[in-house]
């Protein structure tokens, strides 16, 4: 039986992904893991600190907090993605690109509601862990998607790379919120 170029193309790129994907389960294990249960934990801050809020730290929660659990979310979903079983090219250049293009557009969406609200200023840190990061982040994980076709070991690096930025950015900003909203009902305490 012949098979045609294109047949046989398409069953080598087929093998590469499938030679690619196989060393990342642990990797995406961990993080998976990790950024569910970080998620759990921003839902504990975030339900311990509900009377210290506001009408106005609502949308400072809005803009710096809703963010975290869909970074988060997201790590989780690309373990999710990768470790999928039979994934072709196209359904994970496909996975890849809609997840970094509705990140790039949300992460946009969150950089304008930051800037819209009054409750907080943000200082350059927060710009740099709520809006730029997580852009970069996006980006990188839309590239991964385009290079899989190309580069299936080389396009998994990128996504790595996004979904750790992405977690260390959640973990950062989880932090950040849980010392703002402590430190804002201690000195609501005092007053």
């Amino acid at each position: 039986m012949e098979h045609s170029a294109a047949e046989h193309s398409d069953h080598g790129s087929g093998a590469a992904l499938n030679e690619a994907l196989a060393g990342w389960d642990n990797f995406y294990v961990i993080i998976g893991s990790s950024a569910a249960a970080l998620t759990g934990l921003q839902f504990v801050v975030i339900a311990l600190t509900s009377e210290a809020r506001t009408t106005t730290s609502t949308t400072a929660l809005e803009a710096f907090a809703t963010p975290t659990i869909v970074h988060f979310c997201s790590v989780l979903l690309l373990a999710a993605i990768i470790t999928t079983p039979e994934h072709t090219i196209v359904t994970l250049t496909a996975c890849l690109l809609t997840v970094g293009l509705a990140g790039v557009v949300y992460a946009t969406y969150v950089t304008i509601k930051a800037r819209n609200q009054r409750s907080y200023k943000p200082v350059f840190e927060d710009w740099l862990f709520h809006s730029i990061l997580p852009i970069v982040a996006y980006v990188w994980l839309f590239a991964g998607g385009v290079f899989v076709p190309r580069d299936p070991a080389a396009a998994l690096y990128c996504v790595a790379g996004a979904a750790l930025m992405l977690l260390f950015v959640g973990i950062h900003n989880a932090w950040d919120a849980a010392v703002f909203m402590t430190m804002r009902r201690r000195r609501g305490s005092r007053s």
